[in-house]
């Protein structure tokens, strides 16, 4: 496995644990997927910029209740994983 894919892995990983039982932190993941250079210089430019729009969505939807921000936490860690599965299909191609 490349480091491009043990990245994306690692990604995937994080994203799972928010999402089924609310392990893991936002930080750690906005840290990994941040500092995903293998991965981000593997996928088309736009990637990184969907990625990124998300991640700052998701590190404000931490700082607020869910009733009180305009972000679904649930609904960005969706989008994130798909984002995830897009990723992990073009690198396989």
């Amino acid at each position: 496995m490349n480091a491009a894919a043990r990245q994306l892995e690692t990604l995937g990983g994080r994203i799972a644990a928010l999402q089924e039982s609310g392990g893991g932190s936002v930080t750690a993941l906005s840290n990994d997927a941040r500092t995903s250079t293998d991965l981000l210089g593997a996928l088309p430019p736009r990637y990184g910029e969907v990625l990124l729009n998300l991640l700052d969505r998701l590190e404000s939807s931490a700082l607020f209740s869910e009733e009180s921000c305009s972000f679904s936490q649930k609904d960005l860690l969706d989008n994130l994983q798909v984002w995830v599965d897009k990723a992990r299909a073009l690198l396989a191609s």
